[in-house]
């Protein structure tokens, strides 16, 4: 009895590792493919690291990146409360500011600007851009910031951050640069 005992948990155990090898085996992807998501890994990471080393060499120079989709609604030049509520955070900084000069820059994707904006007066993406610096710039001066020191300039799709291949480029791309200049910088 103890014999059969014993037969019946090394089956039972056997069985269960086939179970389990089974499942395992069911999970796996081939070495081509784990080789293609492993690099696809790696370039993400290498383009986030990249990111937020331009990011903070920006920030050493006075010099901070917003993206505009957090900025203004799709499609539109006029800040949201939750894009002035983002900018909300620099006007301090700005407002302590002298003897300098801060530009907001404008930046969009390089899909061409739609009807709805046309029919506005918008006839294309540097056009849009600057709408979109003006509004910022407006904001500023709204909260203090002296307009003597403060301008807006828009560069449409001239100077893209990321290719315009993908969404996720094209949102990189939608942005506005705040950039203080000059000697008290």
């Amino acid at each position: 009895m103890k014999k059969t005992a014993v037969f019946i948990k090394q089956h039972a155990a056997a069985a269960t590792a086939g179970v389990l090898v089974a499942l395992i085996l069911s999970a796996c992807v081939s070495e081509k493919q784990y080789e293609q998501q492993s690099q696809q890994l790696q370039q993400t990471q290498a383009q986030a690291a990249a990111q937020q080393q331009q990011i903070a060499k920006m920030e050493e120079q006075d010099r901070w990146v917003v993206a505009g989709d957090l900025l203004f609604p799709s499609g539109g030049y006029q800040l949201t409360a939750k894009g002035k509520r983002e900018l909300s955070q620099y006007a301090p900084r700005l407002q302590a500011l002298q003897n300098v000069k801060v530009v907001v820059y404008g930046h969009t994707d390089n899909k061409p600007v739609g009807s709805a904006l046309k029919r506005k007066g918008v006839s294309d993406n540097l056009d849009l851009s600057s709408k979109r610096a003006d509004d910022v710039v407006s904001y500023f001066v709204s909260q203090g910031i002296n307009p003597k020191i403060i301008s807006a300039k828009g560069f449409g799709d001239a100077h893209p951050l990321a290719p315009n291949a993908t969404k996720q480029g094209r949102a990189e791309n939608r942005r506005i640069e705040i950039v203080v200049e000059g000697p008290g910088a």
